[in-house]
Parts: C-alpha cells; structure tokens; sequence
C-alpha cells in the first residue's frame, strides 16, 4: 500500500483536484448557465497564490499551512468578486452565446498574463514553495475539501437557494413568474463555482511548483466540460466521477500508447489526441446520455412490479 500511494500519489491527488474543478462547472450549470470560466478562474487562483508565495511572503524552506489556507481565502474572495463583475453582464446571454463570452474571458485572462511581469509572463512562475514534501501528503489538504465541497454543493441543492437554481435551469419564465430573481441567482451561483476554482488553482499552484499561462486555456475548458457533461449534469456525484475518471484518463492512454507491437499512428494518437477523444465522447454522449453517466435515476430504488 504504501508503495502504490508513493508511485500513484501525484495522479490522486490531481484526480481529486480535477472532481473539484467539475464541480466548479457545475454551479453555474445548476442555474442553467453553461459557464466554461473556471480555467480563467483557476489560473487566475493559482497566480494569486504564486504570486503572494513568492514575492510577498518570500517563505524558504517548507510552505506554513496558515498561510496556503490565507492563500486559499484570498484566492476564493477575490476570484468570487471577479465572478460578480463578469457574471453581471455575461449572464444576460444564453446558450452558446454565455459559452462564448466566458471562452473570451479565459483568453484575455491568458493574454494579461503573457504580458505582465508579474506573472512571469510566457515562462511563468517557478519555484513555488510546497508545504508537503511527497504529492501524497497533499491529502491533508486536498481530501478535507474536495469533502467541504461535495458537503457543500449537495446541501445547496436541497436548500431554497439550490431550488431556485434549478427552477430556473428547467424555465427561466416560470422561475422569474413564481418570483424568482434569476440575475441574482445566476450571478450567484456563477460566482460560487468562480470561488471554488480559485481555491482549487491556489492549491495546485503549491501542488505543481509553478504556474503558467498553460493552466487557464479553451483546451482545459473543454476538459472540464467534459467532466460534467459525460460524469453527470443533473446530481454532484457525477461531475466528481467524472474529474476523477477523465483526469485519469490521459495517464492510461499514455501507458496504452507504450503497448509493445502498437502501430505507430495509434501510439501518437494516444499520447496527444486526448481533445479529440474529449470531443468525440462531448458529441456521443449528449446524443445518448443527455444527463451523463450518472442521473439520479441511478440513486432511486427500483419498484417492484405487482402481479395483478
């Protein structure tokens, strides 16, 4: 046991981290909105850590815990803050139009970032100190809050708030007839999953040592779309097992791709078309499973027949 969680403890954790970022995608999408923001969300989480980290704090040695929780605090306020200016007027459109005006916010997130100094422009920003020394311990971090989250984002669904994203997920008119401020609701949930993704990029910016514009781009959108869309839409256990299975997924291709007597072209496949197969499974599995793998059917006991 210890051996395989010395051997496989960065792709835990990173299979963790990617479940958080599903939900992240998920919030928005409880209120109807699909919102593919939170790459620019969690890049812009894991520049405020490295930044703070590294030339504020200037801590040498091992990172305290009390300040990457600071960190985490100050990622997730200022992350929800940038959520409400954008949301605001992003959320009055609809449909692929919302898709494409969060996509143009990643991108200008991407390009501030290649032309500051402060962030280290196109090389990025090395060295950030860790307060674990093995990926494996980052479980004391990354268990207790992929954990708060779940916690979180089921009990929002079974409160008045979490009613009032889905009534307007299902007919925004209604909702908005029965009273129902949907801006205010939809502002808020878009702003919550921008919280969450924040969170996430600060602890993956200690996570992974250093942080660039790769990790906020429309390719990871994409990624993380798919983890709602095939793991699950309609309940906050799929898009979990879908973060978990598709950030796990890249890995087992590769070692696919290594599969001695392979032809060379599906060996290359393996190791770079992982967008192409996330694309083909978006397109197959809104065609059969519109609500992903896991709907709530699934958790529903099954009743039995009754003989006449």
């Amino acid at each position: 046991m210890p051996d395989f969680l010395s051997t496989y403890g960065f792709l835990i954790v990173s299979m963790l981290l990617g479940a958080m970022l599903g939900l992240s995608l998920y919030l928005p999408l409880m209120a109807g909105q699909l919102s593919l923001a939170s790459p620019g969300f969690y890049a812009l989480g894991g520049y405020i850590a490295a930044i703070l980290s590294t030339q504020v704090f200037k801590i040498e040695g091992s990172f305290p815990i009390p300040l990457l929780l600071l960190e985490m605090l100050l990622a997730g306020v200022i992350c929800g803050l940038v959520g409400i200016v954008v949301g605001i007027p992003a959320l009055r459109l609809r449909g692929i139009y919302l898709a494409i005006a969060t996509i143009a916010f990643v991108e200008i997130l991407r390009i501030l970032a290649l032309n500051l100094d402060i962030t280290g422009g196109a090389v990025g920003i090395f060295g950030i100190p860790q307060p674990f020394q093995t990926a494996i311990e980052y479980l004391w971090i990354v268990l207790p809050l992929i954990v708060i989250s779940i916690a979180f984002v089921y009990r929002l669904e079974n409160i008045r708030v979490g009613r009032a994203f889905i009534a307007i997920r299902e007919d925004e008119l209604a909702a908005d007839a029965m009273g129902i401020n949907p801006t205010y609701y939809k502002v808020l949930a878009f702003a919550l999953g921008a919280m969450l993704a924040g969170i996430v990029g600060a602890v993956s910016a200690h996570f992974l040592n250093t942080w660039n514009t790769r990790q906020g781009t429309f390719d990871a959108s994409i990624i993380y779309l798919t983890f709602v869309l095939i793991g699950g839409s309609r309940t906050v256990v799929g898009p979990v097992i879908g973060g978990m299975v598709f950030t796990a997924l890249p890995e087992i291709l590769r070692a696919a791709a290594d599969t001695p007597g392979l032809p060379l072209w599906l060996a290359q496949f393996l190791r770079d078309g992982r967008l192409i197969l996330f694309g083909l499974l978006i397109v197959i599995g809104t065609v059969f499973f519109p609500q992903g793998l896991v709907t709530l059917n699934l958790f529903k006991p099954r009743k039995r027949r009754q003989r006449v």
